[in-house]
């Protein structure tokens, strides 16, 4: 079962795959992010945890954010959610109610769709995504074994209908024929309106257990998808710059690698209906702020 306290413990055991950050012990409690805001340039938001559950706006976010922009900051949500591409986002955070410009968007599909050589991809992806934004040589990968031996490396953008049946040919391929695999969501899991789901980031890291040495993550914690934020923001001093998330692993510490600083949000997140001080201890990784909701 997928319960907080496994999930942290997963992270835990893949922590020396990730960047490495040192971060203060001390964490200041605040009631919302206008506390702190004349503190601050640019505000960047997960969004599963902070934005929204699943489909579900969390109350108050909207406000918020046009609150902060009244404010004079910037405001990016960079999310690790890569099942759509970049248009499919700003409609999803528009439908969900929130004012944002495509500008203010970033994903870790971009990062990985800007990485990716002109070979022939095995695509592992929702079954409602077009594929447009894929420029190079793809195939959509099903249940044939002989498509996961034919393509010349895979790019995982979605968990949506992967099976354990589809992992192991996966994992029978690779081992035959080592090919680049590319990781374009490295969450282990996401929050949802009944639980967790299961993401990419927890697929390729069950490879890298399994001793396949050509995994490559794209999205937080890992550096491309902060290049792209920091290129959007010219001229911000990084410890201008404000990441807002629920996760310690993730959010918290691919943004203290970069010199940004941190808030921790914990009510509908990974760390719902718990104390987060314990976490932080356990596992050395402390944000600047702490508060239920932004």
């Amino acid at each position: 079962m997928l319960t907080t306290p496994v999930i942290f413990e997963r992270y835990q055991q893949i922590r020396s795959r990730t960047p490495r950050a040192s971060t203060a012990v001390a964490i200041q409690d605040i009631e919302s992010l206008l506390d702190i805001a004349d503190q601050v340039d640019a505000f960047v938001f997960d969004a599963f945890g902070v934005l929204n559950v699943g489909n579900t706006l969390i109350a108050g976010a909207d406000r918020r954010l046009l609150g902060l922009r009244e404010r004079g900051c910037q405001i990016r949500i960079l999310t690790n959610a890569a099942s759509y591409d970049h248009a499919g986002a700003v409609e999803k955070f528009r439908r969900l109610g929130l004012s944002v410009e495509g500008t203010e968007i970033v994903t870790s599909r971009q990062a990985a769709l800007a990485a990716l050589s002109s070979i022939n991809w095995g695509v592992i992806a929702a079954p409602e995504d077009a594929l447009g934004d894929v420029t190079v040589p793809w195939t959509r990968l099903g249940d044939q074994p002989d498509q996961f031996d034919a393509v010349e490396g895979f790019l995982f953008l979605s968990s949506t209908g992967w099976t354990e049946e589809r992992q192991r040919q996966l994992v029978e391929s690779l081992v035959a024929s080592p090919r680049p695999v590319v990781i374009a969501n490295p969450d282990l899991v996401a929050p949802r309106d009944d639980g967790f789901s299961l993401e990419p980031g927890h697929y390729g890291h069950l490879l890298v257990d399994q001793g396949i040495e050509s995994v490559q993550f794209f999205g937080k914690p890992f550096p491309d998808v902060y290049d792209i934020v920091e290129a959007s923001l010219p001229g911000t001093a990084p410890e201008k710059i404000v990441m807002c998330g629920d996760t310690l692993h993730t959010d918290i510490v691919g943004a203290a690698a970069r010199d940004w600083r941190t808030v921790l949000v914990t009510q509908d997140g990974l760390f719902a209906g718990h104390e987060t001080r314990f976490f932080c201890e356990e596992s050395g990784l402390y944000p600047d702020w702490r508060l239920a909701r932004i």
